[in-house]
């Protein structure tokens, strides 16, 4: 691979000399892109936002769907050198509100009536009450156009300048804000395309929100590579599928619920003779949260490839492990792959010592794709311990051969009797039972023993889980008795983040004995 470029800007002038004809975007909407028509897309929407006012510097927010224009504006306002607060659509008034008020945005950027909910109708309440903050409703081809000849010369930058604010999607506190860099964005896919051998060419699917820091960092995937992007502004369990399945997907992503319904179209496509879903598919990325061995088994079985090469990191770190192509099959199914290159990856103890290969412990990172520090700096102390390593809050093992498994987050243990409970070995069990689509554990209230075994289930067709059933399924699996569930709760699906991890505040928040 050639040397990495520094900047956003830069890959976007490089890419579209080095394969300028070759489609970088394509929306199951109709829209689409080359390289070379990318950059000149960029430098037209640039030039039209530099004439309502936003120059180098200037912080601007945006919630918009996965369109294309929506990853031209990325280009756009890095032409600028404008400084770019993505905003993940699942936010509404207060979250959108406390985010442009505390990164000082000046324009703030919104669908209008999308998904049954009308942004831009949201927007405008807030820019009522936003010092400085404008704010402009857009829709595919009615995004701001000017004459890219006539852009300002480029901002200077060797990447290090805070260009990103990503906020974490915390659902009680306010949300966190994560200040990064196109390096920092930018290191970690380069080495996920070399290890899941993405080449010019291959089609990766981008169907989940852009706005999420994952979706940034595709876009800096796609500029380094040379691989086609596809898109969708919102899934359907069909049609997405489809659309993925016309255009010889070889990287289907990227959490359980696109599984689900890519092995469901796959069943179809076998019950109708059609043969393979994705041909062409080398592997499945995965991120958000762990997967489970079962399903990585039912990817390979069923859809092919290597299976599920799972990632792992956070808005503040994102892609901080990952699997690779070359992975031996039971680490593709147990770990979250290993550290990216250039990353210091360790377990810490309670008491502080750093963990022995094969021991539990809180992992903390240092990288080139840790962020700068959050925007409230006053949280900076605590998010870093005092050797500078970022503390993940997550509980994992890191094994003799340095993979990497999550196995629960400091927070996500069920303390039952005094004794620790992983929920995700629960889970992982539980995944495997005939009578489970999806499962999630977690801890509830107990006066006698402290917290609650607790799972929520989407029971598997015909199927009616109950805690006695699922008990004796575990008791021959070999799950001690102390981490039985002892409450079930049946739902049609579990709520989720556009990350796909599992909202247990949430599921917790419903269930509780005080709901």
């Amino acid at each position: 691979m050639t040397a990495p470029v520094p900047t956003l800007t830069g890959l976007i002038t490089a890419a579209a000399q080095r394969w300028p004809d070759q489609p970088m975007l394509r929306s199951r909407q109709g829209d689409e892109a080359t390289f070379a028509e990318y950059e000149s897309r960029v430098n037209s929407m640039a030039a039209g936002l530099g004439d309502l006012g936003v120059q180098a510097g200037d912080v601007v927010s945006w919630i918009l769907p996965t369109w294309v224009d929506t990853v031209v504006l990325a280009g756009a306002l890095a032409r600028l050198g404008a400084v770019q607060n993505p905003i993940i659509a699942i936010y509404r008034d207060r979250e959108v509100r406390f985010c442009c008020e505390q990164t000082g945005a000046t324009l703030l950027l919104t669908a209008g009536v999308f998904g049954g909910y009308d942004f831009g109708a949201m927007g405008e309440r807030i820019a009522a009450t936003v010092d400085g903050l404008e704010h402009l409703v857009v829709a595919p081809g009615e995004f701001p156009s000017g004459d890219g000849s006539a852009l300002p010369p480029e901002v200077p930058s060797d990447g290090n300048e805070v260009r990103w604010l990503a906020y974490t999607s915390g659902t009680t506190a306010d949300p966190k804000g994560a200040r990064h860099t196109d390096r920092s964005v930018g290191t970690s896919p380069r080495h996920m395309a070399e290890w899941l051998d993405v080449q010019a060419g291959d089609r990766y699917s981008l169907v989940f929100p852009f706005p999420h820091i994952g979706g940034i960092a595709l876009l800096f995937m796609a500029l380094q590579t040379g691989c086609t992007h596809l898109l969708d502004e919102g899934v359907d369990p069909v049609e997405t599928v489809e659309f993925l399945a016309e255009h010889g997907c070889t990287h289907a992503g990227t959490g359980v619920p696109f599984y689900l319904m890519y092995l469901a179209a796959q069943q179809r496509w076998t019950e109708a003779g059609k043969g393979a879903l994705f041909p062409d598919l080398k592997a499945c990325p995965g991120g958000g949260a762990p997967i489970a061995p079962a399903m990585h088994r039912r990817i390979v079985n069923e859809l092919g490839g290597v299976g599920v090469a799972s990632g792992w990191g956070l808005t503040e770190a994102p892609v901080l492990t990952n699997g690779a192509v070359s992975d031996p099959d039971d680490k593709l199914a147990g770990s979250e792959g290993r550290a990216m290159p250039g990353v210091d990856l360790i377990a810490v103890a309670e008491d502080g010592s750093q963990c022995p290969p094969g021991t539990e412990g809180e992992l903390r990172a240092k990288g080139p794709q840790v962020m700068v520090g959050y925007v409230d700096s006053s949280l900076d102390a605590d998010a870093f311990d005092a050797n500078g390593y970022f503390r993940t809050g997550d509980l994992g093992i890191i094994d003799a051969d340095g993979y990497v498994s999550i196995t629960g987050r400091l927070k996500d243990i069920i303390i039952r009797n005094g004794e620790n409970v992983s929920a995700k070995e629960v889970e992982d069990l539980l995944f495997t039972s005939p009578e489970v689509t999806e499962v999630v554990a977690f801890g509830l209230p107990d006066e006698r023993t402290g917290e609650r075994v607790t799972v929520a289930v989407v029971p598997a067709e015909g199927a009616t889980p109950t805690v006695e059933s699922l008990a004796e399924f575990l008791r021959a699996a070999g799950l001690r008795n102390q981490a039985l569930p002892e409450r079930v709760e049946l739902v049609e699906s579990l709520p989720r983040n556009p990350a796909g991890k599992v909202l247990k505040r949430e599921l917790q928040a419903r269930f509780s004995p005080n709901a």
